[in-house]
């Protein structure tokens, strides 16, 4: 039973976050991603909210399932930032 849920939640987590069901760029590290967009905002995406955080936040490249985007690319994907700015 704890198998099936586990199974069950974390598929949710890949088929429901926005980042995953649109083909977003994720880099693990910060100088790839600003390769990747050299004229854009590179932010820390939390990968199962689809929240992300910009740099100097507490949160920034610190949840432990997240990668580095480009900030249009996460709109454009669907996903926001962080409520209270961090």
């Amino acid at each position: 039973m704890k198998k099936f849920l586990f199974i069950a939640i974390f598929s949710m987590c890949v088929f429901i976050s926005p980042s995953y069901s649109n083909g977003l760029t994720l880099f693990s590290e910060e100088i790839a991603a600003k390769d990747h967009c050299p004229n854009d905002e590179v932010v820390w995406l939390n990968l199962p909210t689809g929240i992300w955080h910009k740099k100097g936040a507490r949160w920034y490249g610190a949840t432990k399932h997240g990668a580095y985007v480009c900030k249009q690319e996460a709109a454009s994907a669907g996903d926001r930032q962080s409520l209270n700015g961090s």
